[in-house]
């Protein structure tokens, strides 16, 4: 073999052998929703960084989205939902999505700004829960806990409003958009809103909720990828991150008992 030939072989190796390497270095992109969801992320972020990973962290402002863009390949992970919601979608949507890690739970609250107390609420009150069917299950969970109405017996965390059996206060629900909520409170009498949507508008789950559900372990939120991806070792590392000590820090002083770490 002669030096020019030997010289080509040895450049084509070479590039062979890097080839992975530099694929490596394409940063790992995460879909959050906006709000506390992005914020602890930001700390996963320094943390995983800091072990050695590169995050591009993609900022969303509905639940729809991000499971979406997961399965059809915009994006490597996202965090920012909790199991039953994502077993909803994968069961609707055919999604080939699986979860590989917990992460916290933002307990749901209900908020008024016109009563202080459930049981203030007039009667025919109109009150807002999500529209999408597990965290509407859940909001109506959490208003049959405080007493507001019952519902039939093994209806769950997939209970709708066609489920209560009992409303002696004849409550009129009002099913929108989970990120709308927050901004509807002045046109409903009180609303069941998710934590990451109602910090970012200012509600203390802590002192501005007039109920909330506790930290209950089914909804949990969840770090999910692509069933084809589960095991890739960049992302069980990217949930070892999330899991620090010092994201867990970060969570306990900026959000007090409104975020609970499950970790």
């Amino acid at each position: 073999m002669s030096i020019t030939r030997r010289s080509l072989a040895a450049l084509a190796f070479a590039s062979f052998i890097a080839a992975p390497a530099l694929a490596q270095d394409k940063p790992i992109k995460v879909g959050v929703t906006a709000g506390p969801h992005a914020e602890i992320f930001e700390q996963v972020k320094k943390v995983a960084e800091r072990d050695g990973l590169k995050i591009q962290i993609v900022e969303f402002s509905d639940y729809i989205q991000p499971n979406a863009a997961l399965n059809a390949g915009d994006l490597d992970v996202n965090s920012y939902q909790h199991l039953p919601y994502l077993e909803a979608q994968v069961k609707d949507r055919g999604y080939k999505i699986t979860h590989i890690g917990y992460t916290v739970n933002f307990p749901m609250g209900v908020y008024s700004k016109k009563v202080k107390d459930l049981a203030a609420l007039p009667s025919g009150a109109r009150l807002g829960i999500p529209n999408d069917p597990t965290n509407g299950g859940r909001a109506l969970l959490v208003l049959e806990t405080a007493g507001l109405i019952k519902l039939k017996a093994g209806a769950g965390l997939k209970a709708t409003p066609l489920d209560i059996t009992d409303n002696p206060k004849k409550i009129r629900i009002v099913e929108l958009d989970a990120a709308q909520l927050p901004r509807a409170l002045d046109e409903l009498d009180a609303a069941a809103i998710n934590t990451n949507y109602a910090i970012p508008a200012g509600l203390s789950p802590v002192k501005d909720a007039i109920a909330t559900e506790g930290a209950k372990a089914p909804y949990v939120n969840i770090i999910a990828v692509r069933i084809q991806d589960k095991d890739k070792p960049e992302y069980l590392k990217l949930v070892k991150a999330y899991q620090s000590p010092e994201v867990k820090a970060f969570v306990e002083q900026k959000y007090q008992k409104a975020v609970v770490t499950s970790w």
